[in-house]
């Protein structure tokens, strides 16, 4: 791919210092590009100078090619403005040392503006993401100074856009996959917040945005076991690291606590391996919650040795919890039928898991059980649809859209997965999964799932607003501040979970007996 707009055909001439060419503005609404189609709404709001590279090595008209490809080298970057007192005249890339130099054997010796694309495009930091992305992809270019009055102050290059668009989150997990402690890995999760209002800002659903949340989530971990590794020494007998809560299901937000567990090869002996797995388990931990992922304040993780034991135990915790469902069988059964692997060997949990869920799926007085658990958090809403809301404390005037909300669908598609033997733990996928059940109708199914992506929305740029308004986001929404068509869009979510509730109540009896 040419790096030159006079390597393109259709190339424009150079517009006026600051401004885009008319056909720039055109493209908005003709290019056919993945961009757009991705949404150029979206990016319409993204100005370049959140993106750009600000005091972007230059290289002087009159510097040799030679000087330039020692600079590029050695700041690890593909291409250099040329400049004439600070006043951008030129560009030249890599595929200009390749193409114009290497390939038609030019002395290194030679200045620079003898390879260089003369009055290059370029932008000022007032342009939109939109405007960089239509130019760059009808112009077959990689790299855009960016220009206030003639005067270079930044540059944006693809990667730069790759970041923000498509792959933020795989910039940073691979940041986290290099750092050497764990105070640098929290500095990189500093950078969630952003993240997170960069996500919503720009169009992505909470399914996507939850999966993007969590994947971070998983990194941190991952990491942190493999500096346990080099620290501890290799684990002693295989073992997985699971996940559970909303990071198991993938469906982290902007305000999330750390549920996790460990689970061991039978062959582990606690007299010989234990100091081994707590140590581990503790570093972890600890390192999680310093990046932000505080404690469980139910002390559902690693560190706790209930939950870090070898696979016979975990066995006969699942047999108990099917087998005698009470009401705390029916809470931790609630947590732990949300396990996903997140490092190591995975063939120690996925038989059992297998194996549990068929298990359950037969018993129908679980079934039952964990029917009438989903219906212990109800939609915040009172008679004719109003909303019912906190009468007194700190969060007094708002409801709570994590426990009022969100948690009775994630009740409710839990107990239609293990009803029906589906074995994915992802609310969105459960519900999504297309097959009826004894407790919840395909059709019902599909209306929660419409109303999870609703009340998770409202909840994420609830806690946006929070983070670009400097405070900790939580999950109390006052339905007052909300728009109306949005506030009107969250009463019907709400009731439509209420409904299905009503009817999984009168369900439950059949079920239990």
């Amino acid at each position: 791919m040419p790096d030159n707009p006079e390597e393109s055909p259709t190339a424009p001439s150079q517009s006026p210092v600051g401004q885009l060419p008319a056909a720039a503005t055109a493209a908005r609404s003709m290019s056919p590009s993945v961009y757009a189609e991705a949404g150029s709404e979206r990016l319409s709001s993204v100005k370049v100078s959140e993106l750009m590279s600000v005091d972007p090595h230059t290289i002087e008209q009159t510097d040799s090619i030679r000087l330039g490809a020692q600079r590029m080298l050695e700041h690890r970057i593909s291409c250099l403005p040329v400049v004439r007192d600070d006043v951008l005249v030129g560009l030249v890339t890599e595929a200009d040392f390749v193409g114009r130099v290497v390939a038609t054997a030019v002395s290194v010796d030679q200045a620079v503006s003898s390879v260089m694309t003369s009055q290059p495009l370029h932008v000022s930091p007032e342009h939109s993401v939109l405007d960089v992305l239509t130019l760059m992809t009808r112009h077959r270019i990689a790299h855009m100074p960016v220009c206030i009055e003639g005067q270079l102050v930044g540059i944006v290059t693809q990667t730069d856009l790759v970041r923000h668009q498509v792959a933020s989150s795989v910039f940073m997990v691979g940041d986290i996959s290099r750092m050497k402690s764990s105070a640098a890995i929290a500095e990189i999760v500093q950078q969630l917040p952003r993240l997170l209002c960069s996500l919503v800002g720009n169009g992505s659903s909470a399914f996507e945005t939850g999966r993007i949340m969590s994947s971070i989530t998983g990194a941190v971990t991952r990491r942190l076991l493999e500096l346990a590794k080099q620290r501890f020494g290799p684990a002693p007998v295989a073992y997985v690291w699971l996940a559970c809560g909303s990071q198991g299901r993938q469906e982290q937000t902007g305000a999330t606590d750390q549920d996790n567990c460990l689970m061991l090869d039978d062959s582990y002996d606690p007299d010989i391996h234990g100091d081994y797995f707590t140590r581990l388990a503790e570093f972890v931990c600890d390192g999680l919650n310093e990046s932000g992922y505080v404690y469980c304040p139910g002390d559902m993780m690693a560190s706790n040795p209930k939950w870090r034991q070898p696979l016979s135990v975990w066995r006969g915790y699942f047999d108990e919890w099917i087998e005698r469902p009470g009401p705390m069988a029916q809470m931790l059964a609630s947590v732990m039928f949300d396990l996903r692997p997140i490092h190591g060997a995975a063939c120690l949990y996925e038989p059992l898991r297998d194996a549990v869920l068929a298990k359950a799926r037969k018993n129908s007085l679980f079934v039952a059980h964990m029917s009438s658990n989903s219906l212990t958090h109800r939609p915040p809403l009172g008679w004719f649809g109003r909303f019912r809301k906190e009468s007194s404390g700190e969060h007094r005037g708002k409801i709570d859209l994590k426990h009022g909300g969100v948690v009775p669908i994630v009740d409710l598609a839990r107990v239609y997965a293990l009803s029906a033997g589906i074995p994915v733990v992802n609310t969105t996928e459960r519900l999504g999964a297309g097959v009826d059940s004894p407790v919840l109708s395909q059709s019902g199914a599909l209306t929660l799932k419409d109303a999870h992506e609703v009340i998770l929305m409202i909840r994420l740029r609830h806690q946006v607003r929070q983070i670009k308004q400097g405070q900790k986001p939580d999950n109390f929404v006052d339905p007052a501040l909300l728009p109306a068509s949005e506030r009107d869009r969250l009463r019907r979510a709400l009731q439509s979970v209420k409904e299905i509730q009503a009817a999984m109540n009168n369900r439950v009896a059949v079920l239990g007996r």
